[in-house]
């Protein structure tokens, strides 16, 4: 029988993915057969057909883990209606006896399976299948992820723990993610200390990375759901920072850094222009000041900055919304992780490797 152990946080965006990558990647060089499964997944694509988690695609596609139908990666998709049907009776399906199948036929074969929650040990319950029942339900120990912190972590990893002690599951022990880099020393400390001290294992302590949560501008383009206008040359380059066009130019210019996203209104003629000036300047010294421009408004733009913009390939869109309402957009945009993503894929990897216990997570393996 396949090894295996369950991925949960103690809510969503904490980083299940990120330790996931990172988990197999080690483990693989000690278990040559690998599998995963996300048994519920909120966030689908279609892939062959079926709805599958975005989470699932992913690692099939960095590690080839499916030796079966692409939808056991992810038996279960929380679609619009979904929980209505539970809740109303009118769900068709026994999704316990869909997890079981899915997972039987994800292991077979294989040396170790990673399995993925989806959000905090809770969630599902309204449907009967949070991920404390999921958890037992395929027999797994869990590695609990918390944010960085010392409180919080402690305080939300006691509260999950509570769900995951009530239905039988053991808890294989806590990684805290995302810690500020400097904090680091100072909070690896205390919240080993602050675990220990409730008698819960710490598997690692991993400082914040910024890069895993800078969009790019293909990213941007994609939430704002609108064509690209030039650029397309420049569509993956990361987005640092953002500058709203609403002051001065003078003073608007102070505030541009490496790689700054522009968002004006359409018709602020010499803020565009100061963008395409820096910009031209800044090549010059084989710098890249402007990842992109996102226009806003519903104003015809002026042909002669689209043409500049075209010719320094700055990434450009137009949205017909005011500036507030696209700022609020990109700002909330939840970066994941592509296949194609490979300097993050490494990078996941290599922080993995080095601040994650893989004697303790190789002795709950269940």
């Amino acid at each position: 029988m396949a090894k295996k152990i369950f991925i949960a946080a103690t809510y969503q965006n904490v980083g299940k993915t990120t330790v996931s990558i990172g988990l197999l990647a080690h483990l693989q060089k000690t278990f040559r057969r690998i599998g995963f499964i996300k048994p519920i997944g909120q966030r689908y694509l279609m892939e062959h057909g079926y709805k599958v988690d975005e989470d699932s695609v992913l690692i099939e596609k960095i590690f080839s883990v499916c030796n079966t139908n692409i939808k056991d990666l992810s038996p279960i998709a929380v679609e619009p209606g979904f929980t209505e049907k539970y809740i109303t009776g009118n769900a068709n399906s026994n999704y316990k006896r869909d997890i079981v199948d899915a997972y039987r036929k994800i292991s077979r074969d294989k040396d170790l399976v990673v399995i993925e929650g989806t959000g905090h040990a809770g969630v599902g319950s309204v449907f009967d299948l949070s991920n404390a029942t999921v958890a037992r339900l395929l027999g797994a120990k869990v590695i609990l992820i918390a944010p960085g912190g010392v409180g919080r972590p402690i305080d939300e990893v006691l509260l999950n723990k509570a769900l995951f002690d009530k239905c039988g599951v053991r808890l294989a022990g806590v990684i805290v993610n995302k810690v500020l880099t400097e904090k680091f020393n100072k909070i690896n400390k205390l919240v080993r200390d602050g675990f220990r001290k409730q008698k819960i294992p710490i598997i690692g302590v991993m400082p914040y990375q910024k890069r895993l949560d800078i969009p790019t501008f293909r990213e941007i383009m994609e939430e704002l759901k609108v064509a690209l206008i030039c650029g397309d040359e420049n569509i993956d380059v990361p987005v640092d920072k953002i500058l709203i066009g609403a002051m001065e130019v003078t003073d608007a210019l102070k505030y541009l850094e490496n790689n700054t996203l522009v968002i004006t209104p359409s018709d602020r003629i010499d803020l565009l222009n100061a963008v395409i000036k820096t910009q031209a300047e800044s090549k010059e010294r084989h710098i890249n000041k402007i990842s992109g421009v996102v226009l806003t408004g519903d104003m015809e733009p002026n042909t002669h900055i689209i043409d500049e913009l075209a010719k320094l390939e700055i990434p450009t869109v137009q949205v017909k919304t005011d500036t507030f309402t696209a700022t609020k957009r990109i700002c909330d945009i939840v970066v994941k992780v592509k296949p194609e993503d490979t300097e993050k894929i490494r990078l996941i990897r290599d922080m993995v490797e080095k601040y994650v216990d893989f004697d303790l997570v190789m002795k709950n393996l269940t």
